[in-house]
């Protein structure tokens, strides 16, 4: 792998250089964008907002290392995604990241607590620690009554809140979310959302969220657009 010319801080946990994504199908080649650059630093809120079809959801997937970019390179928590290998790249994606969609994409025969305890699992860590670490989010996030419920037995914003809890049991470096509270209404996602905030403050994880809404994404540190294939960071003026 080529030195990106990009060097992240020691605060940087997420980012990306020269990161490009170009769609083949036959001959026809379709740039979604190109030469993107970004940092997300430890504990930072940051919003991605955009038109549909922007791009928005791509770019949460190359960030992620669930997709590989036709340029540039993304880096994670110390490590560039280009140099590691399939299964050390999930393995850096299941400790470093965590992912919460719109569906939640619960596992539907598990419990609450089981969905929650399966990425420690992954890692490697005995049951009992898993169970604990399930048991206290599933409790910081309103649903310690709910642990045995499977997920046909909850509430839209339970199931939601349990995605949440999912995606902070690794003790990751930074959540990212594809609009994690496009199926609430107003009331829940507004309730789901200031939960993710708390949590980030508690546990210094970095956010990066994918939303339609201008509002919540108001309350985050930065809020960046994709328009046109290009990243530019707006001000209060607007949104």
């Amino acid at each position: 792998m080529n030195e990106p010319v990009w060097q992240p801080g020691d605060d940087v946990v997420l980012g990306c250089t020269g990161l490009g994504m170009v769609y083949a199908e036959g001959k026809m080649r379709t740039p979604v964008f190109d030469g993107l650059g970004l940092e997300v630093r430890r504990g930072e809120t940051v919003a991605i907002v955009g038109a549909s079809g922007a791009g928005k959801s791509t770019l949460l997937h190359l960030l992620g290392g669930l997709d590989t970019p036709t340029a540039g390179d993304v880096y994670v928590d110390g490590h560039w995604m280009s140099a590691l290998s399939d299964t050390a790249r999930g393995q850096l994606r299941n400790r470093a990241l965590g992912f919460v969609y719109q569906f939640h994409h619960l596992l539907p025969e598990f419990t609450a607590l089981e969905n929650v305890m399966l990425p420690v699992l992954l890692g490697g860590e005995k049951v009992a620690t898993a169970r604990d670490r399930a048991r206290d989010l599933l409790e910081s996030v309103g649903l310690g009554h709910r642990l045995e419920h499977k997920p046909g037995e909850l509430s839209g914003g339970e199931r939601q809140r349990a995605a949440v809890a999912r995606a902070l049991v690794n003790r990751p470096a930074c959540v990212l979310g594809d609009e994690p509270t496009g199926n609430l209404d107003e009331k829940t996602a507004a309730h789901v959302f200031d939960q993710m905030l708390e949590l980030n403050r508690e546990h210094r994880t970095s956010l990066v969220l994918v939303t339609h809404d201008r509002r919540l994404a108001s309350r985050l540190d930065r809020v960046l657009e994709l328009h046109q294939g290009r990243l530019r960071e707006l001000v209060a003026s607007d949104m």
